[in-house]
């Protein structure tokens, strides 16, 4: 079996088990959310407040945060007051959904509704497994460049929701956001852009309701490269509130 074979083989795989995974989670109430972005987004410090934010709402919501080493972000998301859960990748630079499924086992508390899932910081190896998520995001800094989109298409294309963080730096990083959005657009025409910073809360809710949303109806955004592309269908056109 040559190494392109290998590769499909294994993602096939981690496919039909991030499949039963999503079924599931669907049977107990509970939707996946899936965080994916580079090291330093900012994405630990927006969960923390999206999970604060939905105890404040009465959203029982949950996290699993991974990581290479160090439970410095479980501590971090876990003064929120969430149910939170640390999963060590054993040096895997991306999830796998065999790995959220053991992880959930025994500890996902009974009346969940949302179970965000930070993702490894990385935008290359997480982009093409699917862990059973009915939301995909994507997040970037406004540190990180507008070209970010090109450079990573996988990531970019197959997000249901694109994140922008740390807007408040936007000047000082001299931020060309209406060129950002263009490139999103580039490899995921439609998608939506939500702006947030976490030190301000800017955005904070607007990421909580359309998690609930895709909680409600799946997301309403098809991009190119869905995840799970043959889920949710009947959902398609389902607002968002």
């Amino acid at each position: 079996m040559c190494r392109s074979d290998l590769r499909q083989a294994v993602l096939a795989k981690n496919d039909g088990l991030a499949a039963s995974l999503r079924d599931d989670l669907a049977r107990q109430g509970v939707t996946l959310v899936n965080l994916l972005s580079s090291p330093g987004s900012g994405k630990t410090e927006l969960l923390a407040r999206v999970l604060a934010r939905a105890g404040e709402r009465g959203v029982p919501a949950a996290a699993l945060t991974a990581d290479l080493a160090t439970e410095n972000d479980a501590v971090r998301l876990a003064r929120s007051g969430a149910p939170v859960r640390q999963l060590f990748t054993d040096g895997l630079c991306h999830l796998e959904a065999r790995q959220v499924r053991a992880r959930l086992a025994d500890w996902l508390p009974a009346d969940t509704a949302l179970l965000f899932v930070e993702n490894v910081g990385n935008l290359v190896c997480p982009a093409s497994y699917d862990l059973g998520e009915t939301l995909r995001i994507v997040l970037m800094a406004v540190t990180e460049g507008e070209d970010k989109p090109l450079k990573y298409p996988t990531a970019f294309g197959s997000a249901h929701l694109v994140v922008i963080t740390k807007t408040d730096l936007a000047g000082p990083a001299g931020f060309d956001e209406s060129l950002f959005h263009e490139n999103v657009h580039q490899v995921n025409p439609g998608v939506e852009i939500i702006r947030s910073c976490a030190r301000t809360g800017t955005g904070v809710g607007t990421l909580l309701d359309r998690a609930l949303a895709a909680r409600d109806g799946g997301p309403p955004h098809r991009p190119p490269l869905a995840p799970h592309p043959h889920t949710h269908d009947h959902h398609a056109s389902a607002p968002v509130s």
